[in-house]
């Protein structure tokens, strides 16, 4: 009996990085069009509310891309990157942008909270969805 070799053995830092890309593009197409979708259907304020975790997401993904890409140069006993501090730094501090971001998008636009909630949830879908391709092969 042979045993095929499961697809995340042969998975490199290139098909990672290319599924996050993937995800990001595809994160950007699906919030644009959502959005602009809710804002006809269901008023500005829902689309923007929409937009504004679009953003928050594909964000999201841009700063994961970067620690990864710090995680891989560690793992792979590289040199870190000259900025990998730098990234983490920026990953805090972004996370606390994003939290304003939440909190002033919920005060100024006063829209829906799912609308927001969809759109923050964008990023775990594509990339949940790129992971599933990548490993099917």
């Amino acid at each position: 009996m042979s045993q095929e070799t499961h697809p995340i053995v042969d998975l490199t830092h290139e098909d990672l990085d290319e599924m996050l890309r993937r995800a990001l593009r595809i994160t950007l197409i699906l919030g644009a069009i959502a959005s602009v979708v809710v804002w006809i259907g269901g008023g500005w304020r829902n689309g923007a509310m929409l937009a504004t975790g679009t953003a928050i997401s594909a964000a999201s993904i841009v700063e994961w891309q970067r620690l990864v890409r710090a995680i891989n140069a560690r793992l792979d006993q590289k040199r870190t990157p000259a900025g990998s501090g730098v990234v983490i730094v920026f990953f805090v501090l972004r996370l606390t942008v994003f939290a304003g971001v939440i909190y002033g998008s919920l005060k100024c636009f006063h829209g829906s909270v799912a609308a927001l909630l969809c759109g923050l949830s964008l990023a775990v879908l594509t990339i949940g969805w790129e992971a599933i391709q990548l490993l099917r092969g």
